[in-house]
This record gives structure tokens, sequence and C-alpha cells, in this order.
């Protein structure tokens, strides 16, 4: 954390802390161990001058950025090496710190490329491209979205031809709409990718399967026979990365191109179809565990930069006449800011439960078992948009509660926020997401009114349940799981009873789909709260920690269940499960967890544990010296230079002057 003289404010709100702090760290963040090797690895950053000595990125032009990200990218890749840096949490954690809230243009090779040669290539191909792209000797991007179709895959309209004489598949843009568009790193970084495509043997079309493509010579970079790309042009954000386009104009490469683990063409075009073709969701499913993850990262950042600044700033009065109050003493800030803290530390668990359980699923999926896909896949989905959702607004509203401050990039949330809120489209829209969330909910539902058991977490629907809820005054995790699980029942029940009424009034089914979809969205939606809701119930539960610390933790969880109650109440009232008198326990119920987060606000933000040249916030400094590191910020930009701008003599004193002409 950064060193020298703490605001007293801020040294005060750590005094009156209820908890040690460290021992929140210590849990999550996996254990002593970890905490202590992810600090390691963050202070390699810290301490690294290479890093300071480039331009600040809010003063840098889009082609800067991009530039200082390659070159991070090179100074990063060796100093991994260096220090021997393998695992893949160690990894992030460097990339996270050298790249905060920045777009590596050659981190997709990593994240997407390279995961799909290791799933979904043979042996043979494996052992050809993977060396290459592990050293980075080629660099490669994924090409699925295209300018005309995203999220639904089954549209996309690039072709892959087989040819049987020449033993070559022959890849076409057939049509504007089915250009290649937003792929990272695509328009001048990669010079390889997978590309998605339709597969077409024999006459027939098969659906998307995935092709290796190289782009660009290895020797001087330039672009191959039939292949156009370039940058698709500024975006609101991701400066750093150039997201590119990609049209191809009978392209043929190899047959063994084509990533044959589970489907194959033969030399002759005969298609052998994979044994279940849901074995192929394996990296769609990683990605978004990484977004689900950054989701909870970035809301967390955020919860830090406003709750440090809130206790700084001072303004206005409470009692005519008296000091100017910290404005984290008003509650209306508290309203505003402590549910947003307490979603950011479900989200983490929910990040959690969701990395162990692709680990644990992965490995089954590796040895032939499928039974358990569908539930992670709707989980992925669901979770996916839930917090990117989520987290985007909150962010935004801790931007707000920083007031004009937080407009500015030296109070890094403008970069948290354009760093999140691209998580609500890219892999996978999330209305798109929550449908598919709820297609999987009406096979589990029509599944239990045949007799069936359903798997795992989603074992509660259908099931009788209390028809008025037992809430007390004390609001017991108890009640609030029985009341999140009886929403998201009703709404699902309710949602597949209107699809039903639709279709049996003779309406095809997937007009009854499309009349029924806000329903079905409303009911996927709270799936995925209830899920967040127990999952942080049981995490808390299972957790060893001091008495202290599991008190916090257990008002963090309770205002994140109870807040989300009274933010949906219709859902919970609409069949009078909670009444007036519910509500008013709760409201009592968050009020009082306010007054009692209050004294830890600050602590809870500090066990996330963020180094200030992470947040890189003049509004979220460790030591609180919000107004120094404002002046210092103004003062480094370039207008600053110079007293007197070149703009007066070409623009201002001829217009001072009268000699100005437009």
């Amino acid at each position: 954390m950064s060193q020298g003289s703490i605001n007293s404010d801020l040294a005060k709100e750590r005094q009156k802390a209820t908890f040690n702090v460290e021992n929140l760290s210590v849990l999550l963040h996996g254990g002593p161990a970890k905490l202590k090797r992810k600090r390691y690895i963050e202070n390699l950053v810290c301490e690294d001058p290479f890093y300071r000595q480039l331009k600040p990125w809010s003063y840098c032009s889009i082609e800067e950025q991009y530039e200082n990200a390659l070159i991070k990218h090179i100074h990063a890749k060796e100093q991994i090496e260096k220090h021997g840096i393998k695992d893949r949490n160690d990894l992030i954690t460097y990339k996270g710190s050298a790249f905060p809230h920045e777009a590596d243009p050659i981190a997709i090779n990593t994240s997407m490329f390279i995961p799909s040669l290791e799933q979904q290539g043979t042996e043979e191909q494996k052992a050809k491209w993977l060396p290459l792209a592990y050293q980075e000797k080629i660099i490669g991007t994924y090409a699925q979205t295209e300018i005309g179709h995203g999220t639904f895959l089954r549209g996309l309209e690039t072709t892959a031809t087989y040819d049987p004489k020449t033993k070559e598949f022959v890849l076409n843009t057939p049509s504007l709409s089915a250009t290649k568009f937003w792929p990272a790193g695509l328009g001048k970084t990669a010079n390889h990718c997978v590309v998605v495509a339709q597969l077409y043997t024999q006459g027939k079309c098969h659906g998307i399967h995935i092709f290796m493509l190289q782009l660009r010579s290895l020797e001087d970079h330039s672009l191959l026979p039939g292949i156009e790309t370039g940058v698709i042009g500024n975006k609101f954000g991701f400066g750093t990365n150039d997201n590119g386009y990609l049209k191809l104009n009978s392209v043929r490469i190899p047959r063994d191109n084509m990533l044959m683990r589970y489907s194959k063409v033969l030399e002759d075009g005969t298609y052998i179809r994979p044994e279940n073709p849901k074995v192929t969701y394996g990296v769609m499913v990683l990605v978004r565990s990484f977004i689900v993850r950054n989701a909870a990262v970035l809301l967390a950042e955020a919860c830090t930069i406003s709750i440090r600044y809130s206790a700084v700033r001072r303004q206005s009065e409470l009692k005519p006449g008296g000091i100017e109050p910290q404005i984290l003493d008003y509650q209306t800030q508290q309203y505003r800011l402590l549910p947003l803290l307490s979603t950011a530390y479900a989200f983490h668990f929910a990040s959690t439960n969701m990395t162990e359980t692709y680990e644990r699923i992965s490995q089954q999926i590796e040895g032939g078992r499928l039974d358990q896909l569908p539930q992670l896949h709707a989980l992925a989905a669901g979770l996916k948009a839930f917090t990117t959702y989520a987290s985007s607004a909150g962010i935004e509203v801790c931007r707000i509660c920083c007031g004009g401050h937080g407009y500015s990039h030296a109070s890094g949330l403008p970069k948290i926020y354009v760093s999140a809120v691209p998580g609500c489209t890219y892999e996978g829209e999330n209305t798109v997401l929550m449908l598919q969330v709820a297609r999987y909910l009406m096979k589990c539902y029509r599944e239990k009114q045949q007799g069936k058991s359903l798997p795992g977490f989603v074992s509660y629907i259908g099931e009788s349940m209390e028809k008025k809820s037992l809430m007390g005054a004390d609001v017991s995790f108890t009640c609030l799981i029985k009341a999140y699980k009886h929403r998201a029942a009703r709404l699902i029940e309710e949602a597949a009873k209107q699809m039903q009424s639709f279709i049996q009034a003779g309406s095809p089914a997937h007009v009854a789909w499309n009349k029924s979809s806000v329903q079905l969205f409303l009911a996927a939606n709270a799936h995925c709260h209830l899920f967040c809701v127990e999952n942080f119930i049981d995490s808390i539960r299972d957790c060893k920690v001091d008495s202290n610390t599991s008190k916090v933790l257990n008002e963090v969880c309770q205002l994140y269940g109870v807040h989300g109650i009274i933010e949906n109440l219709g859902e919970f009232m609409q069949d009078n499960f909670l009444t007036g008198h519910h509500v008013d326990y709760l409201q009592k119920k968050m009020l009082t967890l306010f007054e009692l987060m209050r004294p830890n606000a600050v602590a809870l933000v500090d066990a996330f544990d963020f180094p200030d040249h992470k947040l890189e916030s003049c509004l979220g400094r460790y030591d609180g010296q919000v107004y120094q590191a404002l002046y210092d910020y103004a003062k480094m930009a370039p207008m600053n230079q110079t007293e007197v701008h070149s703009t007066y003599y070409t623009h201002l004193r001829p217009l001072m002057s009268g000699d100005s002409k437009l």
C-alpha cells in the first residue's frame, strides 16, 4: 500500500473497525500463502520503474494507448519469465497490475486462442500449434462475432466449404453482414486466428465449426491473399486493443486446419459428428467464468474508491453551524454505497464458486462425463449476465457518489466503468443469455412435473413451499433463502404456465416463447439472484474465521439479502408471500445494518487489498491524500506544460483583434 501520512479521517475509520482486516483479506484471497503470493507479484509491478516511466493512460491518444500496451506486454512477458511466474492466478495478478483496467492486445492469444486449440484440437494439432502460441511466435485471436450476428451463433454466415479434390477448405465472407467484427487483436496485432464458420461438405451444412487460419506473413506481417483486416475504429473504451474486422475471399486452408478433436471431415468429405455437440461449450464457459470474476473485482474497486473518498470528503451541515460531516455519515450516501459493497462481496463468493465448479466439472468432461454440463452452462450464462448488469450499474452509482470529481479520469472510475460495461454484451448479450437460462429452467420444470429428480442447485424448482413467509424482525438467513426460493420458483412456474396457455390457445411454440419472454427473463433473473444469496450464506457459514470477522460478514450478507428484496418488492409480494408488515421489518433491518456496517465500511474495502497502482485513483488512495493527488494530476496535463497555449496565437489572438477568419 501507499506510504506516507494518512489522512486523519481515514486513519480514524481504520482505528474504529471491529474486526481484523488482515484476517478477512486472508479469507478473500484463499489463505495466507495465496495472499502473500498476490502481494509479492503486485509489488513486482509496483516497484518496477519501467511502468512508471510511461505516459499516463488518460493523456494518451488511441495510437499511443495501443503502442504503450504492446510495449508493456513485451516487458511483462520478460518479467514473467524472469521471475518464473507460471500459475494461472499468478499470471492474472501480474497482468492485472501491469494493465490496470486496460486490454492487452495480445491477451486474447492466451484467453481464447490457446484454450480453443487446447480443448478443440487433436493431439497432432496441439503439438503443431500450441508450442508456437505459447512462445508467441504466432499470435492468435478468436474470430466469431460478425457485423450482422453476435450471440445467435447458428446465424453466423462465414462459410468453410470442403473441396475433396484438393483436400482443402475454402473460407468465404458471403455478405457484408458476414464480416467478422470486434475480435480483439484482429486489426493490426494477430497473425493467426481461429475462425468460427458454417461447415459445408458433400452439399450439406453441418453447422458452426472452428478452423485455424493464418492471417499475415510471419516474415513481414503483410496480409495473405484473400484476407482483408483492419481496426473497427474508436470505441467507448479499450483504446489499448485493436478490435478488428475480417473479410475472406476464397481463402484456402488444408483439411487439417479444421479443429477435429470432436467433429471430423475425412479426406473424401465424409462428416463425422461428435458424440455430444455440447462438449464444445468448454471455452465459452471458461471465458464467462473470467467475466464473472472481472465483474466482481471491478465493482469491488469502484466501492473501494467511493467509500474511501466518502470518508475523506466533508460537505454541508448535519447540525447548523457544526463541522462539515464526512459524506459517508449521510444515510443517503450509505443507502447508495453499502448495498453495493455487500453486492461486491456476494459476487466475490459467486465467482469463487463458479471457478471451482468449472474446474471440477471440466475434469469430468475430459473424462467423458457430460451429465453436469447443462447445469454448468446455465450457471455460467446466468451469472455472467446477472453480475455484469449489476456491476456496471453499481460502478456508475459509485461514480455519482463521488460528485464532480468522479467525472474526472483522476478518480479512476471512468476507466473502471468502460472496462465493465462491455461485459454486458461481449461473449453473449445479457438478455439473450438470461433467456438461455430460462430455457434450461423450463426444461427442469417439465422434468419435475414428470416426476424426475433435479440436480444440485435447481432441485428447488417445483417443490411445495410455504404460502406465507414466517419472517420476523430478526430476518434470519433461513427466512431470506425461503423468500428468494419462493420468488424464483413462483416466477418459473408462472412463466411455464403462461407459455402453456398460449400454446393451448393455438400459438406455435416459438410465438408462445416470445410472448412469454419478459416473464422468462424475470424467472431467470430471480434464479440467478437466489444463487448469489444462497451461495453467499453458504460461503460464510463454511469459512473458518474469528468471531468478529464472522459477525461482520454476517451483517454484509444480511444486507445483500434484505436490500435485494426491498429493490424487488413486487415479485415477493405479488402472491402475498410477503406483506406490508414484512416490508416494515425489512426496511428497519436495512437501516439497522447501515448503522452496524458504517464503522467497518473502510475496513471492508481495505480487505479487498487493492494496491494504489491498480486502482489508479486520486480519490481512492490508501493514504487518503485526495486533494494533493488531484492537484498533482492536473499539473501533469499536457496543456499545462506551457503558460500560453499555441491556440492563443492561431485562434484566440486573431479573434480578439478582429482579424479571425472562419
